[in-house]
């Protein structure tokens, strides 16, 4: 069952390695940014997968994928999916804060409450779980599809009355 935390998703497939959103602003990113978020998706591997097969939650269907990035500031903004979760990610290019620090990031969807995570020693990111549960998802493409979804929510412009974000 897919649990969601403040965002509903609905819409279109897309990898790291693609646009995911059609002509929005979005540029390009840069070989090394894309190496970067293998990395990523490496790292939350190397770190977690062992004690996440453990998990009730664990889809073996799934892996860790890094996708839908852009740019935001200073950050690359996407989605981060595990075989456990789906996050918002952002991964910084300043050195780490302490561990567990919290940080809201406004995004045009509303404010989401971000956590700082150290995936290894030179690899850290802010991290906000929206699905903590996705052993419903059938295959790698349905969760790309699934992270699409998410960012085209998250990155539209919410309704004045409905700025609720996640945390």
């Amino acid at each position: 069952m897919l649990a969601a935390r403040g965002v509903a998703a609905e819409r279109h497939p897309g990898r790291y390695t693609d646009p995911c959103t059609k002509e929005e602003t979005m540029q390009a990113l840069s070989p090394e940014q894309y190496a970067r978020l293998r990395e990523l998706a490496d790292a939350w591997t190397g770190r977690h997968l062992k004690a996440a097969k453990r998990d009730p939650r664990f889809n073996p269907r799934l892996t860790a994928d890094a996708l839908c990035f852009q740019r935001h500031g200073d950050h690359l903004l996407g989605a981060l999916v595990t075989p456990l979760s789906l996050s918002l990610v952002l991964l910084p290019e300043a050195s780490p804060p302490p561990a567990q620090s919290t940080r809201r990031v406004s995004l045009p969807s509303g404010d989401y409450a971000f956590r700082a995570e150290q995936l290894d020693e030179t690899l850290w990111l802010w991290r906000c779980e929206l699905l903590d549960d996705l052993s419903d998802l059938g295959s790698r493409e349905a969760a790309s599809r699934l992270a699409q979804q998410l960012m085209e929510r998250v990155m539209a412009p919410a309704a004045p009355d409905d700025r609720t974000g996640a945390g």
